[in-house]
């Protein structure tokens, strides 16, 4: 394909890891483009029906509980089911964890268990690093399997936490099936909106470094519990 600015054309890809000025065979793309195309979707759709490994949770000593969601089909239907726990998840949240901790650490494979499996190795420690910096000490952590957001909510109402940060897959696209997003909230319980967290998203390699991401986010809620507040109100 011939453009009329070449050395344009190179600074915008250089600039964007969007699909622009790929070439076309004809009216289509070409071979070597639709088929990097069908393989990055199916590495979106592995990443959303993946699982994360046992291996990992148990490297990192995180104990596992279920939202009260069955099945991947159910969670892609049900966002509702991802944001409650089931009495079973609530009594072994009870026996484990320390109650009303200053910071609680929750884990969840969300739509991305790629992006669970690729970034929380670094992202953890460096998370703790940070909080231990800010004299700031964490709860027990724990991982949820097909939890949504808004378990945020159901976790502060068992555990009672100044603040939760939960490290969770976002949904994969095109570009990158490994992209993770931290929410953060200050005092979760029932009721608590969108309005009223934080998020630090789009955490990968080729986005923002995970241990970049773990050192910024203790100084987040640092200022969070200074303040005593999350969400659009938070001045940073």
């Amino acid at each position: 394909m011939v453009f009329h600015d070449p050395e344009g054309m190179e600074r915008l890809r250089k600039a964007t890891p969007a699909r622009i000025g790929t070439g076309r065979a004809g009216t289509r793309p070409t071979t070597r483009e639709q088929l990097q195309l069908r393989l990055d979707h199916a590495a979106a759709v592995d990443s959303v029906y993946g699982s994360v490994s046992s291996t990992l949770l148990d490297e990192l000593e995180l104990f596992a509980v279920d939202s009260e969601v069955t099945d991947k089909e159910l969670y892609l239907k049900r966002p509702d089911l991802g944001r409650q726990l089931p009495e079973s998840s609530i009594r072994l949240l009870r026996e484990r964890c320390i109650q009303a901790p200053q910071v609680q650490i929750v884990v969840s494979d969300g739509l991305s268990a790629d992006a669970i499996e690729s970034n929380l190795r670094d992202i953890y420690p460096a998370l703790l690093d940070s909080l231990a910096v800010h004299g700031l000490t964490a709860g027990t952590p724990f991982f949820v399997r097909k939890a949504r957001v808004g378990c945020m909510n159901a976790i502060g109402d068992i555990l009672e936490p100044e603040v939760i940060v939960m490290l969770i897959g976002e949904r994969p696209g095109l570009i990158t099936s490994r992209s993770m997003s931290a929410y953060l909230g200050y005092r979760p319980r029932s009721g608590m909106t969108d309005s009223q967290r934080m998020v630090l998203s789009n955490i990968h390699q080729g986005g923002t470094p995970p241990v970049e991401a773990g050192a910024h986010l203790g100084s987040l809620i640092a200022r969070m519990l200074e303040l005593r507040m999350s969400g659009v109100g938070l001045e940073l």
